[in-house]
């Protein structure tokens, strides 16, 4: 094919799509949203789990104790473990501090964590405040920056949770563990659970060290899920969340069947539509490979179009996550998937062209000049 054909070919393609603007327009706008659906659900599934990733590295611990029969990625939120259990942590080998944490979940994501400020900051290095400070009254909840922008709050605001109303005493940066935290004694008393940990956070005097006193305390606390710092941040990913992954998937596939249909319609209206100029195309000698790579072009345009404009609404979902619900989910930027989304959109569009494609080439030239 030589490159006047091919250049008048590629008008002809363009032409068709701008002739149709609301078809051409919907079409794009329709993949652009399969590859926003895409883009947003991995990027958030990665966002959030890697967000509880840095505030557990954010505690300064260098072990993690969870309850008998939990798993390192189940959630914390019952507190079956007795209070006791720091105390016996403390009496093991290269172990400087052990502190335990007791985590009540609120609503949707939130949570609220109570803890002992003390052992806590000697931990951690404690909390960077932005305003006010620790507690110091029962009924006293400190709030990372992003829950307090979200909720609106500001040192002494009232906030009721637990059908009890907290006064913020203090704001901090976010990266510490939790976004909501009390102090422990009150958190266990207000949930009926005294003397009571939902986990326990230990810090050993050498990093180095932490596998070594993992394997001591396993023999010793047989039963218990105990993990080093390391590995219990290097899991929190999508693929070592089997229901997560799954889930993801089906999204991804929910989102190319609704960019097959509607890819599949926009084209099949459009060969209807086009009988006679197909028919015009096969009477001055044009091929049937001819007629079937327009319409494959045509698709590959689309698709082109719907995967950029779908990657452009992927920031406008990341700005509503950032200023709407920074508290609740956090959304990254995925670049690597963004070739995998446009392969998927494409994928999707061509098979969806494909049915209305044979039904063009096979139509009869002296039918489809006649056709009305």
């Amino acid at each position: 094919m030589s490159g006047y054909t091919e250049r008048l070919i590629n008008k002809l393609v363009v032409a068709n799509l701008a002739h149709r603007p609301v078809r051409t327009l919907l079409s794009v706008l329709a993949i652009a949203i399969e590859v926003t659906m895409i883009l947003t659900l991995v990027g958030v599934s990665n966002g959030t789990l890697h967000e509880s990733a840095r505030r557990a590295r954010g505690t300064g611990a260098d072990i993690l104790v969870r309850p008998k029969g939990s798993s390192a990625i189940s959630s914390s939120s019952s507190a079956p473990m007795s209070d006791k259990l720091p105390e016996f942590l403390m009496t093991q080998p290269h172990v400087v501090l052990a502190t335990g944490t007791i985590v009540q979940p609120l609503e949707l994501f939130d949570t609220i964590t109570g803890l002992d400020f003390d052992e806590f900051g000697r931990m951690s290095g404690g909390f960077r405040f932005l305003a006010g400070g620790l507690p110091q009254q029962d009924l006293d909840v400190i709030v990372d920056e992003p829950y307090a922008r979200e909720k609106h709050l500001g040192v002494g605001s009232v906030l009721t949770l637990m059908t009890h109303d907290w006064r913020v005493a203090g704001i901090y940066e976010g990266g510490k563990l939790a976004r909501v935290c009390v102090r422990r004694d009150v958190l266990q008393r207000l949930t009926e659970n005294p003397h009571r940990l939902s986990q326990v956070y230990v810090k050993v005097d050498d990093p180095k060290r932490a596998q070594e006193v993992v394997d001591a305390l396993r023999v010793q606390m047989p039963g218990y899920p105990i993990y080093t710092l390391e590995y219990y941040t290097s899991i929190l990913s999508v693929n070592s969340l089997g229901l997560l992954r799954n889930f993801t998937y089906v999204v991804i596939g929910i989102a190319m069947i609704v960019g097959f249909i509607v890819v599949f319609m926009a084209m099949y209206t459009a060969v209807l539509e086009r009988t006679r100029e197909i028919g015009i195309l096969k009477a001055v000698g044009g091929s049937s490979g001819l007629i079937l790579g327009i319409l494959l072009r045509e698709t590959l345009l689309l698709a082109v179009l719907g995967t950029v404009l779908g990657i452009g609404l992927t920031y406008g979902t990341q700005w509503l996550m950032l200023h709407v619900v920074p508290n609740s989910l956090t959304q990254e930027t995925m670049y690597g998937w963004w070739p995998i989304a446009g392969a998927i959109a494409v994928v999707g569009t061509v098979l969806g062209a494909v049915v209305p494609g044979i039904k063009a080439v096979r139509q009869d030239a002296t039918e489809a000049l006649s056709y009305e």
